[in-house]
């Protein structure tokens, strides 16, 4: 660790972008900050950095720089809660992310981890855009579908989710149901438009319904699950979310309509005490 100064110097300017701000957090002086990043990206032999006017951008080394700077951080500190003998106090924030349809099956989740934790604060990212965990965006992310086969990620199993086609009991009282997949085309449904993701079950609706017979569509799963929930169409959703609200089931679910779901950490920050107070909490689950 004869460079570890330098690194944690570069690191803190990747995060705040400007020496100043660098220097002001370390509490060293601004030749120090300077001195340290040239010093290193001299023994490296290539650029951390962007410079321009409003400050300092980090190369893509540069982000490797502060992901790895970053996770050693975390590493340490567990490394001196052992020492104090407190390697089961789990505590400070933590960073979660998850696609906006699989909050509520997270929430559960994270329920049980705050209860055992109260002093861990969990952010949670909800957002349609994957969060990079090699750069330190989140600690932990929730994903859906295929298990993801990043070399530098740990995959765990956190559940599956049952889908299945179901009529919210609004749109039963205006319209009733179909009694066999022959009534289909006389129905109303809420479908995908050419920006959602590709899921199973939605294939399946593009090649079992007439285009005209989609009157209701969106960009977004969850908006989809909440069209169906709110009597716009016929559609599929969740099966604990159908039972929930009452919705009826249409017709019996097709196996590959059901979807994973998988607990995502960085190798780097696997063996940390709040990844592993989440990781118990999923395994609580399944």
């Amino acid at each position: 660790m004869d460079n570890w100064n330098e690194i944690r110097t570069a690191a803190y300017v990747a995060r705040l972008g400007t020496i100043s701000a660098a220097s002001t957090a370390l509490g060293v002086h601004r030749a120090t900050v300077t001195r340290h990043v040239d010093a290193l990206e001299a023994l490296l032999g290539a650029r951390l950095f962007q410079r321009h006017a409003r400050g300092f951008t980090p190369t893509e080394l540069g982000q490797e720089l502060l992901r790895i700077a970053d996770a050693t951080d975390i590493q340490f500190g567990e490394l001196h809660r052992i020492a104090r003998g407190t390697a089961d106090d789990v505590s400070g924030t933590v960073t979660v992310t998850s696609l906006d349809v699989l909050v509520p099956f997270v929430l559960p989740m994270l329920a049980r981890v705050q209860a055992e934790h109260p002093a861990l604060t969990v952010d949670l990212v909800s957002s349609d855009r994957v969060l990079k965990l090699e750069y330190g965006e989140a600690a932990l992310a929730f994903r859906i579908g295929r298990k993801p086969d990043h070399p530098d990620n740990v995959v765990i199993k956190a559940g599956t989710i049952e889908i299945g086609l179901y009529a919210a009991p609004a749109y039963a009282e205006v319209f009733g149901l179909p009694e066999s997949a022959d009534d289909y085309a006389a129905h109303r449904f809420v479908g995908p438009d050419d920006e959602t993701p590709r899921t199973p079950y939605f294939e399946w609706l593009k090649e079992a319904l007439p285009l005209d017979a989609m009157t209701f569509r969106s960009n977004n799963v969850a908006s989809s699950f909440e069209a169906v929930k709110a009597g716009l169409g016929i559609g599929f959703l969740p099966k604990h979310v159908a039972k929930a609200t009452g919705c009826q089931v249409i017709c019996d679910p097709v196996s590959d309509w059901h979807e994973d779901v998988w607990a995502v950490t960085h190798v780097d920050l696997h063996r940390s005490s709040k990844v592993q107070a989440l990781l118990s909490g999923i395994r609580q689950k399944t």
